[in-house]
C-alpha cells in the first residue's frame, strides 16, 4: 500500500492532529457543555433529539478522533482520509448553515458566533482536495524498449 503522496502529509498532519485534540477534549466534556453541544446539533439536526446529551457528545468525541486518525496514519489511503474529512466537515458546514446567528443576515459571511464554524470550511476544502488523490497519477510515457508498450 502506497504512502501518502509528499504534499499530501502537511495537510493530513494539521487537520488530523486538530481533529483528534478537539475530540479528546469533548471526551472531557461536563454536562453543561454536552447539553450546549447537543443543543446547537439538534437544531440543524432534529434527528439527534432521540439521543441523549451525554451520549452524542461522547459519540461526536470518538467520531472525531477516528477521523482525526484516519489523517494522521499514513497507511489509510488519502482518498480514503478524504472521504472521513469531506463528511465529517460537510456535517460541521450543515451547522453553520442551519444554526441561527452564526451568519449575517442575508449572507453567508459569519457572525463572531459563527467563525468557530465557519473555519470547517478549510477542512471541507482539504478532504474534497484528497478525494482527487487517486487521480493524480503521471501521464502515461512511452517505454523506449519497447514499440507501443505503455507504463502506467
Amino acid at each position: 500500500m502506497p504512502l501518502p503522496e509528499a504534499r499530501d502529509i502537511p495537510p493530513r498532519i494539521a487537520t488530523g492532529a486538530f481533529i483528534v485534540n478537539s475530540g479528546l477534549g469533548k471526551l472531557k466534556a461536563d454536562a453543561e457543555t454536552a447539553q450546549g453541544l447537543h443543543g446547537m446539533a439538534c437544531t440543524a439536526y432534529p434527528f439527534l433529539e432521540k439521543i441523549e446529551a451525554e451520549r452524542f457528545t461522547r459519540l461526536l468525541a470518538w467520531s472525531e478522533i477516528a477521523v482525526g486518525c484516519s489523517l494522521l496514519l499514513p497507511f489509510v489511503p488519502t482518498r480514503l482520509a478524504g472521504l472521513a474529512l469531506t463528511g465529517f466537515s460537510g456535517g460541521l458546514l450543515g451547522l453553520y448553515l442551519r444554526v441561527p446567528g452564526m451568519r449575517e443576515k442575508g449572507s453567508l459571511r459569519p457572525t463572531q458566533a459563527g467563525t468557530a464554524l465557519a473555519k470547517d470550511s478549510w477542512m471541507f476544502g482539504i478532504g474534497l482536495g484528497f478525494l482527487g488523490a487517486g487521480s493524480r497519477r503521471p501521464a502515461a510515457r512511452h517505454c523506449h524498449r519497447h514499440r507501443g508498450c505503455r507504463h502506467h
